[in-house]
């Protein structure tokens, strides 16, 4: 049995900027259940998160160039993308449309045997309970839940500023807490 290769994180960046394929599969290998799980849980069906998520590592694959270390992890801006493209799909016009005209029976039972991976397998939410309630509201909103900052605002009747300023707190603390433990 082979060995796999690990990469530190700047290393894979490396490799992926110079378009090797391995560490486009390694990256593909070691992030795509943990992505999935993120898409899943806005979107909420299988073939459509699937589908995002290939949109999600075309997108990483061509945009790698845009990623910035200094304004975060690798894994936290793949987030960020695949949060994004999962609004952007349940915000089209066709997937509204899509969920309209569901047949009853492919709802039912569709949903009596569907299990779902809990986001600890990737353990992001016990990095998440370890924020202040108030940053932590925000942030499952925002990632775990699908919220625009807009709709959080409006939800929680907060100004939109304190809500960006909350979450941009958030998001620090979290890779404070990250660093600490990780």
């Amino acid at each position: 049995m082979a060995e796999t290769k690990k990469y530190s994180e700047q290393e894979l960046l490396e490799l992926l900027r110079q378009r090797t394929e391995s560490a486009f599969q390694y990256l593909y290998d070691n992030y795509s259940g943990a992505l999935y799980q993120i898409i899943f849980n806005i979107v909420g069906e299988e073939e459509q998160s699937a589908d995002v998520l290939q949109e999600v590592f075309v997108k990483i694959w061509k945009q790698i160039d845009q990623y910035d270390e200094s304004k975060g992890r690798l894994f936290t801006w793949m987030l960020n993308i695949s949060r994004n493209a999962s609004i952007d799909m349940i915000r089209s016009k066709a997937f509204r449309n899509q969920q309209k005209n569901q047949d009853l029976e492919e709802s039912v039972y569709g949903e009596a045997g569907r299990t779902e991976i809990a986001i600890d397998a990737i353990g992001l939410r016990k990095f998440v309970a370890e924020l202040k309630p108030e940053l932590r509201q925000l942030i499952e909103l925002a990632y775990f839940q699908g919220f625009t900052q807009e709709d959080i605002s409006k939800t929680l009747n907060i100004p939109l500023g304190t809500v960006k300023t909350r979450i941009r707190s958030g998001l620090q603390q979290l890779r404070a807490i990250m660093q600490k433990n990780g």
